[in-house]
């Protein structure tokens, strides 16, 4: 496993393996919600998913230690390279990265390369996915 060290603290990168399993769960939670408002606001199309997707991301990342539903159940968690949380900014530039990752998948593809196991929209926002302790 690779460990990288931010200031005096050290932090274990998580496993793409692991982060992927977060990444299906966060999908289907937002996919849900995503369906529930489509129904409920007769087709919003797909401007009412990416903002349901960007509020969500937002939400956990920023209000909840770095952690989405996904995350936490996988005990992983999203910080800054000095190891501290993120910010609002980070969270929204870290998910139009995510968007981007989506092209062709090459940005997930990347992260599992990366020395660093940082995705696209990881090196946009200069954010990396550690283990939770």
């Amino acid at each position: 496993m690779t460990t990288n060290s931010f200031a005096t603290t050290s932090f274990e990168l998580a496993p793409i393996g692991t982060r992927f399993v977060a990444l299906i769960v966060d999908g289907l939670i937002i996919g849900a919600i995503g369906s529930i408002g489509y129904m409920a606001a007769q087709g919003p199309g797909a401007s009412g998913g990416l903002l349901v997707g960007l509020i969500y991301t937002w939400y956990f990342l920023t209000r909840h230690n770095g952690q989405t539903p996904g995350k936490s159940l996988m005990k992983i968690r999203v910080i800054k390279a000095d190891g501290s949380a993120i910010s609002d900014g980070d969270a929204v530039v870290r998910f139009i990265g995510s968007l981007l990752n989506n092209f062709f998948a090459l940005g997930w593809i990347w992260a599992m390369f990366d020395d660093n196991k940082q995705g696209w929209h990881d090196k946009l926002a200069k954010t990396y996915v550690v283990n939770a302790n």
